[in-house]
């Protein structure tokens, strides 16, 4: 073969390279049908590479170029791996400050549920939550208002409260489909207090990080100082944050360790130097670009680093403060305070480590870093100003999360034998698969599909007695026929780990049948999880 005809293959052979290597993105819904499509693309791809790596060894001239074409191919194989299996996952925020009022009738356009394709995660911060000592005693002991809408909004549709996190009037939650809640493991919160010099509760930060299939994201939700003239302490604020918090992690031990990390809530950044009418001129016809250059967030960007590593997409919505309630005009009080962008979602992807950084940090974490990254995408950053309870709009932000899932097995298996009735006996069994921290204070429950959280059980079963199940060890475990729903219905069962606070495992939906003495006494479906069965 001639040095032309070896090119001339090259270029042909890089061509269905290039064909192959254009496979479709694999949603976490994919089919398994999908997954094994992508296998074979990856399989057809290093073919392809290995094919051009032999047509490179008849070359005989233009070394430089040669090495630059092999250089080329080397990175080719290693994205190969890296990259055509990656996921995406769909993430809905929402930041409010709801001013100690009671939640709206619906919250449903807030959430955007009907938006496809469907949210995989749900994270909400609302600030000044009523927080009255009474009220507060109360929420603690039975969940608050506000978590009791967004969860008889979700639960119908397939989504589980993982955790939350309350200080006072500050309100972090979380919710999951149940498909990916087995993948979200080391859950941790903490807050810290600003107000009244570290005091006081009322102002401050409020967080909650977890492992999502292997990579660890973290979400701070503050309120910071109010009024014009303090943007420096609210700077002094997130920072102090930053510094007081921390994990029981050993890679992750403080909130920029993460590899995401989500900041929002109400902010309190003000427009300054405007004045009243230009403000007002400006947003009215919609010019919100000539406020920009005076938003204190984004003028303090520009000369705090620690500020420099978020990212936030553009201001291309009415500001949320200061409104009149239930109108979308802005305060007419005798005060007239400024319209500004207080509420305020940003985010930051953990940056790679300098030579010096990767020496005294762990090798494994620097390494998962690095060779399998998360991108962030944001889809859609707005404010709702439909809603009115408060004199703040909520504000939306929906990002795509594309990453490479670093862990796929659950840690327990659960299966379920014969059919369920309250008329026998049920027998179920568990093995654990992998390694973790089970616990003899482990329980197994029976959820009805439509459940809103792991307490939100029909019954349970603790795991096996005495001592912690040894891995792959087949464990048979009953319930009681008198613990069991007399009336129909589809049901799972969760593993909950009592160390991870979280459901690590479900079994496969199963019917449990109507009972003979349901049946017999002519009992009615009852309201159960919040929807009729």
């Amino acid at each position: 073969m001639n040095q032309a005809s070896d090119y001339q293959l090259f270029w042909e052979n890089s061509k269905k390279m290039s064909d192959t290597f254009d496979v479709p993105r694999v949603r976490s819904d994919s089919t398994s049908t999908m997954a094994s499509q992508s296998t074979s693309s990856r399989m057809i791809l290093r073919e392809r590479l290995a094919q051009l790596l032999v047509c490179l060894e008849d070359l005989s001239s233009d070394d430089e170029a040669n090495e630059e074409v092999s250089r080329t191919l080397d990175e080719a194989f290693y994205l190969c791996g890296k990259y055509t299996n990656r996921e995406s996952f769909r993430l809905h925020m929402v930041t409010w400050n709801v001013g100690t009022a009671e939640p709206p009738a619906d919250v449903r356009s807030l959430l955007q549920l009907d938006s496809q394709p469907a949210t995989d995660l749900f994270v909400i911060g609302l600030q000044e939550v009523n927080a009255t000592p009474v009220r507060y005693i109360s929420d603690l002991l039975s969940e608050d208002s506000w978590s009791h809408l967004l969860m008889d909004t979700l639960a119908p549709m397939g989504y589980i409260k993982v955790t939350s996190v309350r200080m006072q009037g500050l309100l972090l939650i979380l919710f999951v489909k149940q498909v990916h809640l087995p993948f979200i493991r080391d859950i941790q919160s903490t807050y810290t207090r600003t107000g009244l010099f570290g005091y006081w509760g009322n102002k401050g930060g409020v967080s909650v990080r977890f492992s999502f299939y292997g990579h660890m994201l973290c979400f701070l939700n503050c309120h910071l100082a109010a009024h014009m003239n303090y943007a420096l302490q609210r700077m002094d604020e997130f920072e102090y944050i930053l510094d007081r918090q921390d994990f029981d992690m050993y890679n992750t031990p403080q909130v920029l360790d993460h590899k995401v990390v989500f900041w929002f809530g109400d902010l309190n950044f003000r427009i300054a130097d405007h004045g009243m009418h230009f403000l007002r001129s400006s947003i009215n016809n919609g010019r919100f670009n000539l406020l920009w250059n005076r938003d204190q967030l984004t003028m303090m960007k520009k000369k705090e680093p620690i500020l420099q590593e978020f990212e936030e997409g553009p201001l291309c919505f009415k500001p949320t403060y200061k409104f009149d309630r239930f109108s979308e005009t802005y305060d007419t009080s005798g005060k007239k305070r400024k319209p500004a962008w207080t509420d305020r979602i940003l985010w930051r992807i953990k940056p790679k480590a300098t030579e010096t950084e990767d020496e005294n940090r762990s090798t494994s974490s620097s390494a998962d870093d690095d060779e399998y990254p998360i991108k962030v995408t944001q889809d859609m950053y707005t404010c709702d100003v439909s809603y009115g309870v408060s004199d703040h709009k909520p504000v939306i932000a929906t990002f795509n999360l594309e990453m490479r899932k670093n862990v796929e097995t659950p840690l327990v298996t659960l299966t379920v034998e014969g059919h369920w009735s309250a008329d026998e006996d049920a027998t179920f069994w568990y093995t654990i698969l992998e390694n973790f921290e089970s616990s003899t204070w482990d329980w197994i429950g029976l959820y009805k599909i439509g459940f809103k959280s792991a307490s939100d059980y029909s019954t349970f079963a603790w795991v096996k007695d005495d001592e912690v199940a040894a891995n792959s060890e087949v464990v048979t475990v009953q319930m009681s026929k008198n613990e069991l729903p007399p009336l129909a219905g589809d049901y799972v069962l969760g593993y909950y780990s009592t160390n991870m606070q979280t459901l690590v495992a479900f079994s496969p939906t199963f019917q449990i049948l109507e009972s003979r003495q349901a049946v017999m006494e002519g009992l009615l479906p009852e309201n159960i999880n919040g929807y009729e069965k």
